[in-house]
């Protein structure tokens, strides 16, 4: 909505009647004559020019899944233009007017489907009741294409241009008489559409949150205690005023929230380097009498030496777990264990603010907005209403910048300073103030029958508490997590730990370990049977089921997982024969609501060093929106997954993460990325995310085929503890 137009009584009654449904759209702006002529706003997402070009609002955050350009082709889709037409605008960050607006999850394209096709086809109702008025004929009588109402019978024709400002005086229809688009009718949902952000970074223009600039900005630097949760002691503050380009420095006491605004030194100055050169003469004496302390080797030992008794908690029981092992033709037991990890996006945290009059503005790579508004809010004492974000394109973020801690040390260094200023983080700060992925263990056992199948099943998982209490973000088994729904007798328990090291939300999250330590144990079970994988795989998804009713998505369907899994099996040509030395392995994973198999074919050489040669994806997430933007997602996630299990672990001693840059946490280089075959199921299932469901199979893909190659059962993330390379 346009903050400087006003709206008419009728004008908000529609408005207030449609929010009021939980939709955000449909609030009719009455403009001037003259601005209407050029310009009409229809409702929240979609404006019309007068030389019929088509304005369309991305409502949530771009941080290269793709939503930029997907969320805006379903408003397309339903408003009937071309995509040639269409200009997208990141709209502006107002619950109100949009709902809920975030990056997380894969939940986008979820949660927004029925909102925005109901969004493209209420205005283009509203338009071709324009076209019928005039014309003094029936809305049937009336089509549209690209961009055009079209009335056959009389060959008469007008653009959404030529009719928008009087379809802007029209009541909005009612949402039970708009007629959606079949798939059948689809033009652009499921074509490959480049993003609409390509040409600006393919030419450097400024997107990111770190390009942002102000009228007389200075730039900062926040030092905080490298163990969370110390405090400036001491410090030679005065000193580092006097050096050249230094405009300030000052300590900040924090608010007690580590999401937040913890203790530590800015400093100001004319230009990043003046800032970054400053922060090196700095000395500092911490109080870390309640810093962090945690030591990750003592936690692995501990983890270790508890892993076969039953854990603290008992997150579900069905059957009698002891008695069926006790049976059991044969059992087997294993210990998985996965680190911490960083996210390490390639864009370090940064936030551009000024804070003048009792109010904030922010220019802010953020994934979670809305909720950086309250966290700022209660940095600074004022009201969320005082603060503003505006969205930039965000550099990578895979979870990291839904902590907006970035922002609110950059709104609480403009406050104390009255300057407008961009708070630019190092690598190493990213690195060291990260919301990390939780480590896990699993202590697994389970039991087969004669005939090969699981009849028992027992994961005592243990991984941390930051409260005492309840998991970490990232950090909870879900009750049930396959493979339990599938088995008769199973066990499922729990033991956590407690952490002073924030942690967060990692692509995937909780995904991303447990599926590594489950599918790879499947996969030690079928070698145990002497079974095909794929086989025993297909058996556990032959008691089908199909979830139905409202949460039916978040409950795995057999008969979906079971498809995936055999046409990643088809389209690898799983069975085959293959050169010498080269093997393959499978693993399926159902997460954020997608169903992902995929089959990774390698082989090794005398010195441990991998070849991936080829991962084979098969997906089912419902209908693709934008398939050149699904399929770079997946291939992402591969590479992710990849990268993260070859050599990526965060190490902490004293409280202190050990890592410091990318030379210590190697990120996979291009020559070692395998090809990525994509296939999708095109099901008639509600969409939903690819940007994360793709990840958790890769791991186990990977070690199932590395032990058919090697004979090595890799049970520890990552390989380069057991001298693999890649």
């Amino acid at each position: 909505m346009n903050a400087k137009a006003g709206l008419s009584r009728r004008g908000l009654i529609k408005l207030m009647a449609v929010t009021g449904g939980g939709l955000s759209l449909g609030f009719h702006l009455q403009l001037g004559a003259k601005t209407a002529a050029a310009s009409v706003e229809l409702n929240a997402y979609i404006q019309v020019l007068a030389d019929n070009r088509i304005i369309i609002a991305a409502k949530n955050p771009e941080i290269g899944q793709g939503v930029k350009t997907s969320l805006p082709m379903i408003v397309a889709e339903e408003l009937d233009v071309d995509w040639q037409q269409v200009e997208v605008v990141q709209a502006a960050i107002n619950e109100a007017s949009y709902g809920p607006q975030f990056a997380g999850g894969s939940r986008s394209v979820a949660m927004n489907w029925d909102v925005l096709r109901q969004a493209g086809a209420t205005a283009k109702a509203m338009l071709v009741q324009a076209a019928a008025q005039q014309w003094q004929v029936t809305t049937a009588s009336c089509s549209t294409q690209a961009g055009r109402v079209l009335h056959s019978a009389s060959g008469r024709s007008l653009s959404y241009g030529e009719l928008a400002t009087a379809a802007a005086q029209l009541p909005l229809p009612a949402a039970d008489s708009l007629v959606l688009k079949s798939p059948q009718q689809y033009k652009l949902i499921g074509q490959r559409i480049g993003g609409v952000d390509n040409h600006a970074l393919v030419t450097g223009q400024p997107l990111f949150g770190i390009d942002q600039t102000l009228p007389g900005m200075k730039y900062a630097v926040y030092v905080k205690c490298p163990a969370r949760g110390g405090s400036v002691a001491h410090s030679n503050i005065a000193q580092v005023k006097q050096l050249a380009g230094v405009v300030d420095a000052f300590v900040l006491a924090g608010n007690g929230d580590v999401g937040q605004l913890l203790p530590g030194i800015a400093i100001i100055a004319d230009s990043t380097w003046a800032a970054f050169s400053a922060r090196k003469q700095l000395q500092v004496t911490w109080d870390e009498s309640k810093a962090a302390k945690d030591d990750w080797q003592q936690q692995r030992s501990r983890a270790l030496a508890i892993s076969q008794q039953q854990g603290e908690a008992l997150l579900t029981q069905h059957g009698d777990v002891a008695a069926s092992l006790a049976k059991a033709d044969k059992t087997l037991s294993a210990f998985y264990a996965y680190p911490f990890l960083a996210h390490a996006p390639l864009e370090p945290q940064n936030c551009s603010a000024i804070v003048k009059d009792g109010r904030c503005e922010l220019w802010a790579p953020t994934q979670t907005p809305q909720y950086a508004l309250g966290a700022v809010a209660n940095t600074l004492g004022i009201e969320a209403k005082a603060v503003t974000v505006h969205q930039t394109r965000i550099g990578g973020g895979f979870g990291r910048r839904l902590m907006n801690d970035y922002c609110c040390e950059a709104a609480a260094i403009a406050q104390h300073s009255g300057l407008p200023i961009k708070l630019q983080w190092s690598r190493e700060d990213d690195m060291a103030f990260d919301f990390y992925r939780p480590a896990g263990f699993h202590s697994l056992q389970a039991g087969l029958d004669k005939q090969g199948r699981i009849m028992a099943w027992d994961d005592h998982f243990i991984t941390y508490t930051e409260d005492g209490k309840t998991p970490t973000r990232g950090a909870g088994l879900n009750s049930n997590e396959f493979p339990a729904p599938l088995i008769k007798h199973v066990r499922l328990s729990q033991t956590l730990f407690d952490t002073g090291i924030p942690c967060g939300w990692w692509r995937a999250p909780g995904s991303n370990g447990i599926a590594f330590a489950i599918q790879s144990f499947i996969h030690e079970l079928a070698h145990a049977a002497g079974r095909d994988h794929l086989e025993l795989l297909l058996e556990l998804m032959s008691q089908p089921t199909r979830p139905a009713g409202e949460g039916a998505g978040q409950v795995l369907d057999t008969a979906r997982a079971a498809a995936v899994i055999k046409l990643a099996a088809q389209k690898a040509g799983w069975g085959k024969k293959l050169p010498k030395g080269r093997a393959q392995g499978l693993a399926f994973h159902f997460s954020h609501s997608g169903y992902f198999a995929e089959v990774a074919e390698l082989s090794v050489d005398d010195d441990k060093k991998i070849q991936l040669h080829k991962v084979t994806v098969a997906g089912d997430i419902g209908p693709i929106i934008n398939m050149s933007g699904a399929e770079n997602q997946v291939q992402g996630s591969v590479i992710d997954g990849y990268s993260t299990m070859a050599a990526l672990a965060v190490d902490i001693k004293a409280g202190r993460v050990q890592e410091s840059n990318y030379h210590q946490y190697p990120l996979l280089r291009m020559p070692s990325s395998p090809e990525v075959a994509v296939h999708f199921i095109q099901s008639n299932n509600p969409p939903t995310g690819v940007g994360e469901p793709a990840l958790p199979p890769l791991a186990a893909a990977v070690c199932n085929a590395l032990f058919t190659a090697t004979g090595v059962r890799v049970r520890e993330l990552p390989l380069s503890l057991a001298g693999f390379t890649v």
